[in-house]
């Protein structure tokens, strides 16, 4: 069967900002850019089904983890299902993070050499190592359309020598997954595209040497790694700019691991195009609603005879049928169900947010309905 090309191509830019309309074409589908992808770590979004994925959040392409996936259910599961889009029944496309973040945090059970990260399993303590290489194959084995090279995502605060050596692993790992990324086949019959990865921590000049090496890679997407991940958003907000002076306009740019609805609005305003973060979901199982007017904790007793709907403004069906005061019921009681209506509005505010974003860029408003939204996605209702 034919291989499809991955492509991307901006087709609307705003003029007061960097914002731009993009399209992301892949094996599975295209994808309309800015673009929130939420966050399947396991090969499922936490709560939530695929069938709701499709019909209620409407989102256009999701992520798992490679770290996780590899230790269970495994690659071999994997293969023999024919790929993560037929073991989990999603259709649209997908994206592996390398698992680098995951073992780096695993600051006492793993050991950084030249050749790869030895780590073991938080699962039974056994051990196992990512090379540049076995980590291709792993995501190919996965299956997703978007697989990212394993780098090293240093923590904040981070000192600026360990962060220059750590740039030196991360770009040679990069030139070792990309010359076995193009040097081996897809594992299933669409293709599959590797995306380098910029770090530096909140060094501009490290993150500019990175930026420069990185462009050497012909891509049409390049990531941002090692912000969101504790400094001041306004170092973040300098870094994300800088990068993105950098990287040519008609290229994707991946914020990743972002973040806050006003992260997402300040960093589509710089250039970035793609985000991920896990805040919609984790903060929906503790009872913090985002919405088109502001963010809500749900478990507070001013919700309790709110009977007016969750939020009948963000396109979730289940927002705009239920009360505040049934979801703060089900919530403060722990059911179930309060936390799937949660995630079902967060997930469904965020896609919400990033497609107006979207309409607001190709009909050329978007620079006053982002300052509109910005102050309304910061209220504490």
């Amino acid at each position: 069967m034919p291989i499809d090309m991955i492509s991307f191509s901006v087709i609307k830019e705003d003029h007061a900002t960097q914002a731009r309309a993009g399209v992301l074409q892949t094996g599975h589908g295209v994808v309309n850019t800015p673009i929130f992808m939420p966050v399947g770590t396991l090969g499922s979004v936490k709560g939530i089904s695929q069938a709701e994925l499709e019909s209620e959040i409407k989102a256009q392409i999701i992520l798992g983890n490679t770290y996780h996936l590899y230790l269970r259910p495994g690659v071999d599961v994997l293969r023999e299902a024919g790929g993560i889009h037929r073991y989990i029944d999603w259709p649209g496309p997908m994206l592996t993070d390398s698992g680098g973040y995951q073992i780096f945090s695993l600051a006492d059970r793993r050991k950084i050499k030249p050749e790869g990260a030895v780590f073991q399993s938080h699962i039974d303590g056994s051990k196992h190592l990512f090379t540049p290489e076995n980590n291709v194959e792993i995501q190919r084995t996965i299956g997703a359309d978007l697989i990212m090279a394993f780098d090293e995502c240093t923590p904040y605060p981070c000192d600026r020598k360990y962060v220059r050596k750590s740039l030196q692993i991360t770009h040679a790992w990069l030139d070792r997954g990309w010359h076995h990324h193009h040097l081996t086949p897809p594992a299933y019959d669409y293709d599959q595209l590797f995306i380098p990865i910029i770090q530096g921590s909140v060094y501009p000049d490290l993150r500019i040497e990175s930026t420069r090496e990185i462009l050497r890679y012909d891509n049409p997407l390049y990531a941002i790694g090692g912000l969101s991940v504790g400094e001041p958003h306004e170092d973040m907000y300098a870094i994300t700019r800088e990068v993105c002076r950098l990287i040519p306009a008609d290229r994707g740019r991946y914020l990743m691991g972002v973040g806050t609805p006003e992260n997402l609005l300040v960093s589509i305003g710089l250039g970035i195009d793609f985000f991920d973060c896990v805040l919609p979901t984790r903060n929906a199982r503790h009872g913090l609603i985002y919405t088109s007017e502001g963010v809500i904790n749900m478990k507070n007793a001013k919700w309790k005879n709110s009977f007016e709907p969750i939020d009948p403004n963000s396109g979730v069906a289940t927002s705009a049928r239920y009360t505040k005061a049934y979801l703060h019921h089900l919530i403060r009681t722990g059911e179930m169900l309060g936390a799937r209506l949660a995630t079902l509005q967060n997930l469904g505010f965020f896609l919400w947010l990033v497609n107006h974003a979207r309409e607001h860029l190709l009909s050329g408003t978007f620079g006053d309905w982002q300052q509109m939204m910005l102050e309304k996605v910061q209220k504490r209702l």
